[in-house]
């Protein structure tokens, strides 16, 4: 699983009743875009370092560097 800073983490609850969580990567470890990541979680907007599991998916955006401002533009959805 890689991912860039900017991705969405989607994280599908596996038990019955567990809540879908969502949270954008605001910082990697590894230059490579490796785990772990800090991700900023939507329900609370804490930013916690996360280890993805089985149950998590990563939601790529196309990143323009050379766009002014811009981190992200049309959105693809990849299971990695």
């Amino acid at each position: 699983m890689k991912a860039a800073v900017g991705d969405r983490i989607i994280v599908q609850g596996t038990r019955p009743g567990a809540a879908r969580r969502d949270g954008e990567v605001v910082g990697l470890h590894h230059p490579d875009g490796s785990p772990p990541y800090d991700v900023r979680w939507s329900d609370d907007d804490r930013v916690t370092e996360y280890f993805p599991g089985p149950d998590a998916r990563i939601h790529h955006f196309d990143h323009d560097p050379a766009a002014p401002g811009a981190t992200r533009t049309e959105p693809h959805l990849f299971a990695d």
